[in-house]
């Protein structure tokens, strides 16, 4: 399986690839339950909690800045996707359309499908993290998180929601889907927060 479908990082990729990672050669899809489809003309995206409400259409996303992205991929299984292309919106770009109370200090993304996974609001607002909603030229397949997903590239990519349709703001910390089921806070793939203590480091 290692040969066929993943390889070990060669010396000049060693810089980029965090520990226990291998390199895969296609795109793996992971999804815990069943992939929601939900087409542009349904699909919104919500803002609440320590936020003034908001909703957003698609066509509102599309009418903010577009930026092209290339991104390395990091999923908490252990395998690694360097120089993926994206298309979306700067996280930072679309913070400008919505208001945040000063107490916010954390947020849980929500997605179609009822996963959610929480976030530091200083991690979530890294300049690098994007709203994608294309990849590698095309439109963000379902089974990839479209018609849009949150990437953060410094997180395992269980922080880069699949299918997001909103954000809650909250003034302190609550685990989301895989946090609560033993996966690590945080996340970092560099310093290879996987799992929460209870199953090891």
């Amino acid at each position: 399986m290692l040969g066929k479908f993943f390889k070990k990082p060669d010396a000049e990729q060693s810089d980029r690839v965090p520990p226990g990672q291998y390199l895969t050669k296609g795109f793996p899809v992971l999804t815990y339950g069943d992939t929601p489809h939900v087409t542009i003309e349904d699909w919104e995206f919500k803002v609440w909690g320590l936020a003034k409400p908001a909703t957003f259409s698609w066509d509102d996303f599309m009418a903010m800045p577009q930026s092209n992205f290339t991104a390395d991929f990091h999923c908490v299984t252990r395998w690694s996707k360097l120089d993926v292309q994206w298309t979306g919106v700067k996280v930072t770009d679309f913070m400008k359309h919505i208001e945040v109370d000063p107490k916010a200090v954390h947020l849980m993304e929500h997605c179609y499908g009822g996963y959610t996974t929480n976030i530091p609001l200083e991690d979530f607002l890294r300049e690098e993290n994007f709203f994608a909603h294309t990849v590698f030229g095309e439109p963000l397949p379902a089974e990839h998180g479209g018609p849009l997903r949150l990437v953060v590239p410094h997180l395992y990519a269980w922080k880069s929601a699949k299918w997001i349709n909103g954000l809650q703001f909250l003034d302190k910390e609550q685990s989301g889907f895989w946090e609560r089921n033993g996966y690590h806070r945080r996340g970092e793939p560099w310093a290879e927060e996987r799992y929460s203590g209870l199953f090891g480091s």
